[in-house]
């Protein structure tokens, strides 16, 4: 029995694992808790591929494993984060108003649902459309066609942690505005399905040269964490889609005089 086989398998099933946690948690609105676990699946989304190609052992088994843990951790997570958030700006009731009692969840005993809220669940259905179209596209090895689910789903998340860690007034009433929630969730929809290039961070070597985009990326960004904290997620997505942009241009360019 080969077990180093099975290594980046069960690291994937470790994200899937986080994600199923996470979920519990944004299903009764502690998204610290929830964001908390969705980091460390996203982790471990890293780290699978990462030991996969080491132990030179990928497989479309663990491609398909992958996709399936995403879209748990970093698709329905995210659209029931959403779908909470809105529901705050527009005084729906939560999932607390659920009593114990199996038999009162099934006949929905007690519980009233807005339908406003109901678009934050547009975001799971992108996420999976999303991942099934990367699984049959062969060109996504150096670069994406559209945001990647775990780059939307930290800028899904980041704003519950906004409201909880960086007390700005401003920044509070931008977020619990209905109308930016669901603009957010609709452009996040699109995002995800685009088919703008953005560059993937993975490093076929250390040289600068070869990988100036990523570092210069990582810099900045590193740079406005410490700085914003939270507040700097949504500006760090915004930083990566332009200078994959540019990236393009100059990509397209270079051909152009070759």
């Amino acid at each position: 029995m080969n077990i180093k086989k099975h290594i980046p398998n069960t690291i994937t099933l470790l994200n899937l694992l986080c994600g199923c946690i996470a979920l519990i948690f944004a299903v009764y609105g502690n998204f610290v808790v929830a964001s908390l676990f969705v980091f460390l699946g996203i982790f471990f989304d890293f780290f699978d591929g990462l030991v996969a190609r080491k132990l030179n052992v990928q497989s479309p088994l663990g491609i398909q494993l992958d996709s399936l843990a995403d879209l748990v951790t970093s698709g329905v997570v995210p659209g029931i984060v959403m779908f909470k958030l809105i529901s705050l700006t527009v005084d729906a009731p939560s999932f607390e108003n659920y009593t114990n009692e199996w038999n009162s969840v099934f006949h929905w005993q007690g519980f009233k649902l807005s339908a406003l809220p109901l678009i934050g669940l547009l975001i799971p259905l992108a996420s999976a459309y999303r991942l099934a179209k990367f699984n049959l596209d062969e060109e996504q090895q150096t670069f994406f066609k559209g945001l990647p689910v775990p780059a939307n789903t930290l800028l899904i998340l980041s704003f519950p942690l906004i409201l909880e860690y960086q007390n700005s007034d401003i920044m509070n009433s931008i977020i619990v505005n209905k109308w930016f929630l669901i603009a957010v969730t609709l452009l996040s929809c699109y995002l995800l399905n685009s088919k703008i290039k953005l560059f993937a961070l993975k490093f076929k070597d250390w040289q600068f040269k070869t990988n100036a985009t990523r570092y210069i990326f990582l810099i900045i960004s590193l740079v406005a964490l410490i700085v914003l904290q939270f507040a700097s997620i949504p500006i760090i997505i915004v930083l990566y889609i332009i200078i994959s942009l540019l990236d393009q241009k100059q990509i397209k360019k270079y051909k152009t005089f070759n």
